[in-house]
């Protein structure tokens, strides 16, 4: 199967073995357009596939709620998106079976059934750290999609406006003074889902020494993805078999 992770800053896909949840081929990744219009990236989704010569169905990630192929939100993308038809248009540009879903929903259900989740129950919430911060939700296992918890307000901003791997870059801080302002964002979602788990994804899971020692006061668990910022991709192809 195929994946292709759309986020703020890159887009990226494979091939997927969906025996041992791994990329068969390495990723290509381009540059998010900017502005990212729905044309220029599925345009952009269209140059990664192309690259492999696939032919079959493909599994697309969106850093958005997408509800039965609609994306309903755009927080890191051009506005247009808000609304769109993006499983049409992807199945019409590329002339394949196309399925559309949230960037940390597919990161997150690899995760689940391939790395650090694998055999957890109770409530894990997947956290995917970059451009913004998505989120994915399992209760025993189970999914609640497009829960968006990078946007919940903390000291009056969009949480992911004070934690995401962009503020640290943005701001120059330092990993210290990110670790303590995501140790609050942590404590704030403990407070409201006293998750069992916390499993911290994007490309800042392969860094976890760098951070992860330094949040103290939680009670959930907190680990790294194992999939690291191959989540996304694994998790769309795994809803391309789907289809």
């Amino acid at each position: 199967m195929f994946g292709v992770d759309i986020g703020g800053t890159g887009i990226k896909g494979a091939p997927v073995d969906l025996d041992q949840g791994a990329l068969s081929d390495a990723r290509y990744k381009i540059d998010t357009p900017q502005p990212a219009t729905p044309e220029s990236v599925i345009d952009g989704v269209h140059q990664v596939i192309e690259h492999f010569g696939w032919s079959g169905p493909v599994g697309v990630t969106f850093p958005g709620v997408v509800v039965d192929g609609t994306t309903r939100t755009a927080a890191n993308v051009d506005s247009g998106w808000v609304g769109l038809d993006a499983r049409g248009m992807l199945g019409d540009r590329l002339g394949l079976p196309v399925v559309v879903l949230n960037d940390a929903d597919a990161a997150g259900v690899a995760e689940m059934t391939f790395g650090a989740g694998r055999g957890r129950g109770g409530t894990v919430i997947m956290l995917t750290l970059g451009t913004g911060i998505g989120s994915a939700l399992f209760v025993d296992g189970h999914l609640v999609p497009n829960t968006e918890l990078g946007h919940l307000e903390l000291h009056g901003h969009d949480a992911e406006k004070r934690a995401s791997v962009k503020a640290r870059e943005d701001e120059d801080l330092s990993w210290e003074h990110w670790a303590h302002r995501l140790k609050k964002y942590l404590a704030h979602v403990e407070m409201l889902f006293s998750p069992d788990l916390f499993v911290i994804g994007g490309g800042v899971s392969r860094k976890p020494d760098k951070f992860l020692p330094l949040i103290h006061g939680i009670s959930a668990e907190i680990v790294p993805a194992e999939l690291q910022n191959s989540a996304g991709i694994v998790g769309a192809a795994m809803a391309a078999a789907k289809l």
